[in-house]
């Protein structure tokens, strides 16, 4: 890279040099490029270059910014070296210590800054649309917040949104579109579930890689414990399979919807909806957030005990029972010990 650079000062001197005094000036200019930083201290400063932007405009910002002192010479060196018309637009980083010459190769490669945007696992749908409208590195192009109108901007009119987005951090470059980051994150999903579902331990009473995520979804919500996870998504296979309700309380308080104001009253397990798993026996009938990789793998290599019940602690762990006597004793121990 040197070598070349050395080689253009001399076309630039050879170009330029109508005197002595100025092949000195060029070549003295010329170095700086390449040796002085753009920034001695400080943070991490963003330049942001628009679609279209030439390097006359971008010399005279550097200039504005008080970072560059010879822009003639940037704009020589970008012509005769034929990055002038390779910069690419987008935002770019400029770090402390960095050279106008490797903001400029930086500009070349397309090396713009990564924006990150987390999906965390447990949000549901409402959560993660609420998330991206709050994003501002993100452009905003979904015509509707309606369920039923997002997903047919994603191509996929017909399905419930609830669950199908892969809880993991997506970067993006700035200016990239909602729509794009849902896209990637569904596809993640769909490829995450049907490789853990060609997995799957043998016997479940599941029929499908659907119902595997609506279950993922509750036992996301159920504990955020790593190692209870396949103990709780055991608890409910072993009720699936004896006909048992799941009786999960987020269940009841994702029916309840702006219902819910953080207590579940015994009229609302008595009141009967698609979700609530008190009154109906199996799965409700979608998922209730979006359940992360771990909780799926759980789901479907449940743990092979005999638990048929569990009741929380109160420390963010739970107590597990495999029979209804165990459990009322649970229940007593630590529910009716703490109210």
């Amino acid at each position: 890279m040197w070598r070349s650079r050395r080689i253009l000062m001399l076309l630039l001197v050879g170009g330029l040099a109508a005197t002595g005094s100025l092949a000195v000036w060029v070549g003295v200019a010329l170095n700086d490029l390449g040796t002085e930083p753009l920034l001695s201290t400080g943070e991490r400063q963003v330049v942001e270059l628009a679609k279209g932007t030439s390097l006359t405009a971008l010399a005279g910002e550097l200039v504005q910014r008080g970072w560059l002192e010879h822009p003639r010479v940037l704009r020589l060196y970008g012509r005769i070296s034929g990055k002038a018309a390779a910069i690419k637009a987008g935002e770019y980083a400029v770090e402390p210590g960095m050279t106008t010459l490797e903001l400029l190769d930086r500009m070349v490669a397309g090396a713009v800054i990564r924006h990150r945007f987390t999906i965390v696992e447990g949000w549901t749908f409402r959560d993660l649309l609420r998330a991206l409208e709050f994003n501002t590195a993100l452009r905003h192009i979904l015509s509707s917040d309606a369920p039923a109108d997002v997903m047919a901007q994603l191509g996929h009119a017909g399905e419930n949104p609830e669950g199908r987005f892969l809880p993991e951090t997506y970067r993006f470059s700035r200016g990239g579109t909602d729509v794009a980051l849902l896209k990637r994150a569904y596809v993640a999903m769909q490829r995450v579930l049907q490789a853990q579902w060609e997995q799957r331990a043998d016997g479940l009473p599941l029929k499908s890689p659907y119902q595997a995520l609506i279950l993922a979804s509750i036992v996301e919500k159920e504990t955020a414990r790593t190692k209870e996870r396949a103990q709780v998504a055991g608890v409910f296979m072993r009720r699936l399979e004896r006909g048992m309700p799941l009786q999960t309380d987020p269940s009841i308080i994702y029916g309840l919807g702006a219902e819910f104001d953080g207590d579940i009253r015994y009229r609302d397990l008595r009141n009967d909806s698609p979700y609530n798993t008190y009154t109906r026996k199996g799965l409700p009938p979608t998922p209730i957030a979006m359940p992360g990789r771990a909780s799926i793998v759980a789901v479907l290599h449940p743990d092979a005990g005999k638990a048929l019940y569990f009741v929380a602690r109160g420390d963010g762990s739970h107590e597990f029972s495999a029979t209804l006597a165990e459990h009322n004793q649970a229940v007593r121990k630590y529910l009716l010990h703490e109210r």
